[in-house]
């Protein structure tokens, strides 16, 4: 059972009209969005950061900023933000090979270097305490321009916000949400847990 319960979509016009942006990037309205409007102040500055955070502009794609988010919330254990991230991956053309593996990003082919740099900084920085270190630095700098590196630390933020906004509400997870997580994460225990 959720900590607060999330509220009807038409709750507040102005966040059902800015939430529409999920109907794109997941194809639903958000459990967490709909408990957020219970202070439409939060909701609307949340949905206005993500649409900031998730815009392109350079070379850091749609799918790789969903694989950013998922290997965040992996590390911090969310699993109502692991299922979001890896539908939304799955939605803006993440490729199937790297859906179904993932887990294994540091070895499998179908991710690149530049691809390993950007998730090794999500885990090193969605860790407590921190580990972002010269070696990540230094990798991530090999491959990527300063304005890449905070779009990536602007998604992993946002990630560390949602992961423990969920896991402390208990927000319930969405069936398709579910549905993305036993496809890709299920090889690898994915479950509901407190998010039923």
């Amino acid at each position: 059972m959720p900590l607060v319960t999330p509220l009807d979509p038409s709750h507040d016009p102005e966040t059902a009209e800015l939430a529409k942006f999920f109907n794109e990037t997941l194809g639903f309205c958000p459990n967490s969005v709909l408990t957020m409007q219970r202070r439409p102040a939060i909701s609307k500055a949340f949905i206005n950061l993500n649409k900031a955070v998730m815009a392109n502009e350079g070379r850091v794609t749609s799918a790789l900023k969903r694989m950013i988010a998922w290997v965040s919330s992996n590390a911090t254990g969310c699993r109502y933000c692991q299922a979001h991230a890896i539908r939304a991956a799955e939605r803006y053309g993440a490729e199937q090979e790297q859906l179904d593996n993932i887990w294994e990003y540091r070895t499998h082919p179908a991710f690149n270097n530049a691809e390993r740099a950007a998730l090794d900084f999500s885990l090193a920085a969605s860790q407590v305490p921190n580990a972002v270190d010269a070696d990540i630095q230094e990798r991530l700098h090999e491959h990527w321009n300063e304005g890449e590196i905070v779009e990536m630390l602007g998604v992993i933020s946002l990630f560390g916000y949602l992961n423990r906004w969920n896991d402390s509400m208990g927000t319930i997870l969405e069936q398709d949400a579910i549905d993305s997580g036993n496809q890709y994460l299920g090889k690898h225990g994915f479950e509901v847990g407190k998010h039923q």
